[in-house]
Order: C-alpha cells, then structure tokens, then sequence
C-alpha cells in the first residue's frame, strides 16, 4: 500500500510562512486525490486542501483560501502546501492523505481517505 511522508513543519511567527511536502511511494492508481488535513488541540481534524493528479479544480478550506496553495509534482510523487500569512490558528499537526479513484470533493468534503501520513506540527506562535 502506499506509505506517506510529510515533512517541513516547524515554529514560525505569525504572518511567517511554510511549505509542507507529502511524498507518496508504494502503489498508486490512474486517478488518486492527494490531501492535507489538520488536527488542533481538543479540535476534529479538518480538511485544508485536496488537489487530484488530473484537472480537477484543487480544494481550499476558507479559513485558509487565499494564504495557502497546494501544488504537485507528479515525477515524484509529491503534493506541497505552501502556507503564508500564517496565524497562531493555523497551529495543527498536519496529516497527508491519498484516496484512491476518486474526487476531490469526495476526499475533503466527505473525508473519504484511504492513506495517512504520521503528520507534521505546525506552530504559529510569536
């Protein structure tokens, strides 16, 4: 099955930026949805971005539209969140998730995931 591997969280102040990777080995399908989710303290996780390996329009949450942006590269099998503006709610840890033969609605609307990553602490703190 496919293994997930998040990395580049981190401390950073407020209005501070980050980029998250999520690099994908293992199985794969022809059409799979890659995602990143985020779990705060005594919070449910919660979807943040969801992007496909086709044309399909990526997902933002709103409370992050606008600051982050989710971007792939498909040669190596990498999904990346680059997260500015960030704010002290933006503290989660942050799961990546793949979900295979579906749609990226399915994925961070529905919360339809077949694979997690360990995730990644984010701290926005000043």
């Amino acid at each position: 099955q496919p293994q997930l591997v998040e990395s580049g969280g981190g401390l950073v102040q407020p209005g501070g930026s980050l980029r998250l990777s999520c690099a994908a080995s293992g199985y794969t399908a022809n059409y799979y949805v890659m995602g990143w989710f985020r779990q705060a303290p005594g919070k449910e996780r919660e979807a943040v971005s969801c992007i496909s390996n086709s044309d399909d329009r990526p997902y933002y949450s709103d409370s992050v539209k606008g600051r982050f942006t989710v971007s792939r590269d498909d040669s190596k099998s990498t999904v990346y969140l680059q997260m500015n503006s960030l704010k002290p709610d933006d503290t989660a840890i942050y799961y990546c998730g793949e979900a295979l033969w579906t749609t990226v609605e399915k994925m961070c609307l529905n919360g339809r995931v077949d694979y997690w990553g360990h995730g990644t602490q984010v701290t926005v703190s000043s």
